[in-house]
């Protein structure tokens, strides 16, 4: 009987195992250079049948980094990596790249088809930390099903003396509907390519499906139905995110969906106020 096993790289990663396959690792440690504002990040991420869904530091985007959490701006401070884009001058390469840095692990622990990762994480800019954070991963299995879940649990607190504003290209900068930040999942290439055929598709609540119709809509879940290359297996990837509606961030062509924490305008954060997150992705093999 297959079961969830955990195998801790110290100091590095976390590999989550189902029976004998990899189901997904995490890398609390990351090694990449500060232009791409390192964070923690799922990557492979696996379905039940063995199929990559992640994409990490695609040509396009290096900074683009499987799945990670993340916020565009704070105060000034970019988490998101790449260029900034600010009023007057769009989009520029700035000194203004923050990193996430794990702190301890709270939880690590795997027993049946259940498994939880919780750690503790800084958001620093220079020898400021602007953010703490206290994230918890649950994952669980549903052989039955062919499905597994990760639900995604956060509480982030503003550590400093003042109001830190979080921001995005959208509210921020002036770009319309580039209001992506927050949980971020940058996909497999081929996961949304149709070859016209129509049950490849992106819907979300309320009736709505294609790209036009989904980016930008205030619903509380938005859908994948997608088909990887070579094994031609389908899947079906659910975003849900459990304390209401957001606008969601979501791109085709270089398959990218976030589920942002503010959309058109700044996110004030008081001085010892907390940002809650509390999402789930489910992972469905068809």
């Amino acid at each position: 009987m297959s079961r969830l096993r955990l195998e801790h790289e110290t100091g590095r990663s976390v590999r989550l195992f189902w029976g004998g396959d990899l189901l997904a690792r995490y890398v609390y440690v990351p090694e990449v250079d500060l232009k791409e504002s390192p964070k923690p990040y799922f990557h492979p991420l696996n379905s039940l049948d063995g199929d990559t869904l992640t994409n990490f530091r695609p040509n396009d985007h290096p900074w683009h980094h499987g799945l990670c959490f993340t916020l565009n701006q704070v105060s000034g401070a970019n988490f998101w990596g790449g260029p900034t884009c600010l009023r007057p001058d769009g989009y520029k390469w700035r000194d203004d790249h923050g990193v996430q840095q794990h702190v301890a692990w709270e939880r690590l622990e795997a027993a049946g088809a259940a498994a939880t990762l919780a750690h503790t994480l800084e958001w620093r800019r220079l020898a400021e930390t602007l953010l703490r954070e206290t994230r918890t991963l649950g994952v669980t299995v549903d052989a039955a099903a062919r499905t597994w879940a990760l639900h995604w649990q956060a509480r982030i607190r503003n550590v400093t003396a003042g109001t830190l504003v979080l921001g995005n290209p959208h509210s921020g900068g002036g770009l319309a509907g580039s209001h992506y930040t927050g949980l971020e999942f940058r996909g497999a290439r081929e996961l949304l390519d149709d070859h016209l055929d129509p049950t490849i598709k992106v819907v979300a609540e309320g009736g709505r499906e294609g790209v036009p119709a989904v980016h930008g809509a205030a619903a509380r879940w938005m859908e994948w139905h997608g088909q990887l290359d070579e094994t031609l297996h389908r899947v079906i990837i659910r975003f849900e995110n459990h304390p209401g509606p957001l606008h969601w961030f979501v791109r085709r062509n270089y398959p990218l969906a976030a589920l942002p924490v503010q959309f058109d305008q700044d996110l004030p954060l008081a001085p010892g106020a907390d940002l809650v997150i509390d999402h789930t992705l489910t992972f469905r093999s068809l």
